[in-house]
């Protein structure tokens, strides 16, 4: 229902009273925050999530990557990507698909090419033909 605010707001009282949300509600959060262009506080909350010990997943990676790559921040992206896979989580086919669509918007091509080579030979997408 994007009020974001609210959900924030609930979000504080749920910890105040002691009830420790998450991983699958931190990245909630911090989708709506990047999707209502709150940024800064989904990239405090991200970094937070590390340093409280939370093991993250590939999916809160990506949705801090789609935030990212909404902000024209690609190199942040790409570094994050990294980050991720040096933590051991594979991007999956949403991930690739986000970084792919933001190079291909800066008309950074040949990188975008690049990525979806990767992407393939990870299996992650298949080129069929039409019979």
């Amino acid at each position: 229902m994007k009020q974001y605010d609210k959900a924030l707001m609930l979000f504080n009282q749920i910890k105040e009273c002691g009830i420790d949300p998450d991983i699958y509600t931190y990245t909630i959060l911090i989708d709506g925050l990047c999707k209502s262009g709150r940024l800064q506080n989904a990239k405090e909350i991200f970094q937070d999530l590390s340093i409280k010990g939370y093991h993250l997943n590939t999916r809160t990676y990506t949705v801090m990557i789609n935030g990212l790559c909404k902000e024209g921040l690609l190199n942040e992206a790409l570094a994050l990507m990294s980050e991720m896979e040096d933590h051991g989580f594979s991007p999956d086919a949403v991930t690739y698909e986000t970084i792919i669509r933001a190079l291909l918007e800066k008309g950074e091509n040949d990188q975008a090419l690049k990525h979806l080579r990767e992407m393939i030979a990870r299996g992650l997408w298949k080129w069929q033909e039409e019979k």
